[in-house]
């Protein structure tokens, strides 16, 4: 019996230690993620000090920036501040569902930890995020995706767990920045782990 209890133990710490780190994916540059053309002339998209500066205007197209690396299950975990102007950025989940941060275009209004999903809009608001988004400070947001089931977390809280009917198996994950606006957006400490 002692002898199955530590093999047990042991097991269970492999497991613990076999699981595949989080990593950073805004180091120094963008060696993770497939670059949209035309950002060498625009620079929607810079690093600096750790930081990505995501940067649009008026007369700018909206693009996305996509992990090199694709995802099934997946949780990712950064920070975001807005810096100025109607912000309209999120996270694509696996090329297709988003998560909003800030003004959704259409609806004109902030909708940050809601779903987006093509064809349906925002079928689902996020709870309580006037009481917990700071402005220009950082903000710290958690998404989890375990299959159709999407789970945000705003400052440590719950804001949305949704079921998507449109939901895609795997893909990569995007940053998106809408063209069209004048708006500036950072994001850092952009950490993806692996479920």
């Amino acid at each position: 019996m002692r002898f199955f209890t530590s093999f047990s133990f042991l097991l269970f710490c492999s497991s613990l230690f076999s699981k595949e780190p989080a990593h950073d994916l805004i180091s120094q540059d963008l060696v993770h993620w497939q670059i949209p053309k035309g950002n060498d002339q625009y620079n929607w998209y810079v690093v600096e000090d750790g930081v990505l500066q995501l940067r649009s205007s008026p007369n700018r197209k909206h693009s996305v920036l996509k992990t090199k690396e694709v995802f099934t299950d997946f949780s990712c975990s950064f920070e975001f501040r807005f810096i100025e102007g109607n912000i309209d950025s999120g996270i694509e989940l696996r090329n297709n569902d988003q998560i909003q941060i800030g003004i959704s275009g259409s609806l004109k209004k902030d909708m940050t930890g809601s779903p987006y999903i093509p064809g349906l809009g925002y079928p689902k608001h996020a709870k309580g995020v006037d009481l917990l988004l700071k402005g220009k400070a950082w903000n710290q947001m958690t998404i989890t995706c375990e299959g159709p089931r999407y789970r945000v977390n705003l400052a440590g809280n719950e804001i949305l767990d949704y079921q998507s009917p449109r939901a895609i198996p795997k893909g990569p994950i995007g940053i998106q920045l809408h063209g069209n606006r004048d708006m500036k957006i950072d994001f850092r400490r952009f950490l993806v782990e692996k479920l």
